[in-house]
């Protein structure tokens, strides 16, 4: 394969098939000129992500979404200089999709491929920029609050490609969490944008819920589970129909659980580290407590916060193509035969 490196018109396709969207984007020069996404709302009646139904939806939608990414983006393929795609972690049956299309388009063009981390991709959206638009990057080092329905990690940016986990989840995510409770409220799937909404009207110190005490940075969130699930439990033995004359008081107050968990950790790790520059990212991020949190936080302990758009919260391949951008600068490069993998830690 073609391994020579331009620095004059980089442009980088990123694929993203980690789990149940299928996106593409395009990247030149460091700007983004397309990010496409096909979602999969086959899942909803399921009450979560079905591995094999997501991986049929990708081979559906990955052709016709690159082929939407480069038409935005006005780039034809011989234009391109690489591409990154999500080689993990994720749904291995999603991310073999993605990882074979990388695979077979970068083989008949003969340019590089760069395969990226889905974690380290969630930080690096904070780098995207967008025609038109001027924003301000983290300096480094600075500290990410990654939070998804499968992680919730506090993270040591310290390069582009030098993140260290200082703290993490031991169990379950908060997104996770979010979504089982939404679950036995029976409100529906995906549980975090419906607990977000219901949790505007209602009172976030209507009901206490038991708090795990772990030592470190490190997070757990099953316990707090249980002790709403018990909690309903015994408050419908008096009022069967006590879920629905609570909904928004009952969302108000799991929701603030969960955020001063994850906010007093990272406070934590903060001052322990002597960090002010304090980012947010994963799919919680679009959490409207979660946000008001960071601002309350930041006027309390003058830290400098950042929080993506909402369009980079969620899995998108912008982030995969930011990336794959930085890695191709470096000449960072991935053999034709690498595997996807479907767990891993930032050091992958």
């Amino acid at each position: 394969m073609g391994q020579g490196v331009s620095l004059q018109g980089v442009v980088i396709l990123g694929i993203e098939s980690s789990c149940d969207d299928t996106s593409a984007a395009v990247i030149k020069d460091g700007v983004l000129l397309s990010n496409v996404t096909a979602s999969q709302a086959v899942h909803e009646s399921y009450g979560g992500v079905v591995p094999e139904l997501a991986s049929r939806a990708h081979q559906q939608n990955i052709v016709p979404v690159v082929n939407e990414a480069l038409k935005r983006a006005g780039v034809e393929r011989e234009e391109l200089s690489a591409i990154a795609f999500t080689r993990g972690p994720g749904l291995m049956g999603s991310l073999l999709v993605g990882v074979s299309f990388a695979k077979g388009m970068a083989a008949s063009l003969g340019i590089p491929m760069i395969d990226v981390n889905h974690l380290q991709g969630h930080v690096l959206a904070h780098f995207i920029k967008e025609e038109g638009k001027q924003g301000e990057n983290p300096s480094f080092p600075f500290l990410c609050l990654l939070v998804s329905g499968g992680n919730s990690q506090i993270i040591k940016v310290n390069a582009y490609n030098d993140m260290e986990i200082v703290g993490q989840t031991i169990d379950d995510a908060a997104g996770e969490a979010i979504d089982k409770a939404a679950k036995v409220m029976g409100l529906g799937y995906p549980g975090g944008p419906i607990i977000d909404k219901l949790a505007r009207k209602g009172n976030p110190l209507a009901f206490q819920f038991s708090k795990p005490h772990i030592s470190g940075y490190d997070y757990s969130f099953s316990g707090l589970k249980t002790s709403f699930l018990y909690n309903l439990r015994d408050w419908m033995k008096d009022d069967p129909d006590f879920i629905q004359h609570h909904l928004e008081d009952l969302a108000a107050s799991y929701e603030k659980a969960i955020v001063d968990t994850l906010m007093n950790k990272l406070r934590l790790a903060a001052k322990d580290l002597k960090i002010r520059q304090v980012a947010v990212a994963g799919g919680v991020s679009a959490n409207t407590g979660l946000r008001n949190a960071f601002h309350e936080y930041a006027e309390k302990y003058h830290w400098k916060i950042f929080i993506p758009p909402f369009g980079y919260t969620t899995d998108n391949a912008a982030m995969i193509a930011q990336a794959g951008y930085f890695k191709y600068l470096d000449k960072d490069f991935c053999p034709m035969e690498a595997p996807a993998y479907s767990r891993v830690t930032m050091k992958n």
